[in-house]
């Protein structure tokens, strides 16, 4: 610095200048009527100072990007909005293996996952090894039919692989649509999180079934479980709800925790 204090730039040396865009750009300095100008340090450093800012900014807001897509129904903060733009986080969806394979409902929680990927955050695919054993009640007229072990542990693999495949192709190509920069103040986009593929059985198989009801039902109210939607349209259905799946929404609940 203390040298371009000494020094006048020549015509068609370069300034630094942020501008609003994802990075910051450089644009030739024209010295005003021929005349020599002399950079001072506080300028440079000003400069530097303005451009590390801008380039911060190099990842889209995804609430902001799921909301123009009409793909967010309604959150519980509005802090939300402003944290994503501060902090990486770990978003999960989850998919219970009633098949060996993902169907077009799976669709949306897919797109969901990639957006929070390609904005910077960790996704989680949560494969329900546990809640598959125990079925959601939710959309249905009756109780789902019981897999065995062998067939979920089989869905498990297959839908985990496929879910592995799809987001860590996605981390891939957006790291591969990310040019780096030339110029040393303007830093390459950051890499992209691989997907991390989790199986709620790992917490859940090795808890007693006491130890369940102390450290997790005694948390749940009856009454707010007998409120939601799938478990009163399925209590006043024929066939009724059974206590299995009445409880599926603690482990569900019990996931988020996890």
């Amino acid at each position: 610095l203390s040298m371009l204090q000494q020094q006048a730039p020549r015509a068609g040396s370069h300034r630094c200048r942020a501008r609003h865009s994802s990075h910051a750009s450089f644009r030739p300095f024209q010295p005003i009527h021929g005349q020599r100008q002399r950079l001072s340090a506080t300028a440079v450093a000003a400069d530097i100072s303005a451009a590390a800012s801008d380039v911060k900014q190099t990842l889209p807001n995804v609430v902001s990007v799921l909301r123009e897509r009409g793909l967010i129904q309604e959150v519980t903060s509005d802090e939300l909005e402003k944290l994503v733009n501060s902090t990486s986080l770990a978003v999960y969806c989850g998919f219970d293996p009633t098949a060996d394979s993902l169907h077009l409902g799976n669709l949306l929680g897919i797109i969901v996952l990639s957006w929070f990927q390609r904005c910077g955050h960790q996704p989680v695919a949560l494969l329900g090894g546990a809640t598959g054993r125990v079925g959601d009640p939710s959309g249905r007229s009756t109780e789902r039919p019981v897999l065995s072990e062998q067939e979920i542990e089989g869905n498990v693999a297959a839908i985990g692989q496929l879910l592995s495949d799809i987001l860590r192709r996605n981390s891939a190509a957006g790291a591969s649509t990310s040019s780096p920069s030339a110029h040393p103040l303007t830093p390459a986009p950051p890499q992209l999180h691989d997907v991390k593929v989790v199986n709620n059985l790992d917490w859940f198989g090795p808890m007693p079934f006491l130890t369940f009801l102390r450290e997790i039902g005694k948390f749940a109210r009856v009454g707010t479980m007998l409120a939601k939607d799938s478990v009163r349209t399925r209590m006043e259905s024929e066939s009724g709800i059974s206590f299995t799946e009445f409880t599926y929404q603690l482990l569900q609940g019990y996931d988020f925790v996890h």
